[in-house]
């Protein structure tokens, strides 16, 4: 399995919270993060791939993975009421999860379900 994990910049915090509430759920897991996101995962004690930062092209590699179907889910904690300039990309990303059919989560209750119901599976 093959995540990736996104946040805006007041989200990040709560993407790590996240992350590390489910550790147990992701072990075996391969996470893929872009480059702010990634290093707030590190530094929380978690590894992770890391990509470009969003605004600078990280969001266009992850959707770059979506379409080559290389990715399982994408956890997105979006900061709806946030101005960001790379916001084309983010559009990309997520139309590209609607056409492959990828699972895509952008707040935490969303990721939790996902991933609860991910782990019953067995995936």
């Amino acid at each position: 399995m093959k995540i990736a994990v996104i946040a805006h910049d007041g989200k990040k915090a709560e993407m790590v919270g996240f992350l590390l509430e489910n550790k147990e759920k992701l072990e075996g897991a391969e996470i893929c993060a872009t480059g702010t996101t990634g290093s707030h995962a590190e530094r929380g004690g978690l590894v992770v791939t890391k990509y470009l930062s969003g605004p600078v092209g990280g969001d266009a590699q992850i959707a770059t993975l979506v379409a080559e179907k290389k990715l399982d889910v994408v956890l997105f904690f979006r900061d709806p009421l946030g101005k960001h300039a790379h916001e084309p990309d983010i559009q990309m990303l997520m139309r590209l999860c609607d056409v492959h059919n990828i699972p895509l989560a952008t707040n935490p209750a969303g990721a939790q379900l996902l991933l609860d119901g991910l782990y019953q599976k067995g995936v």
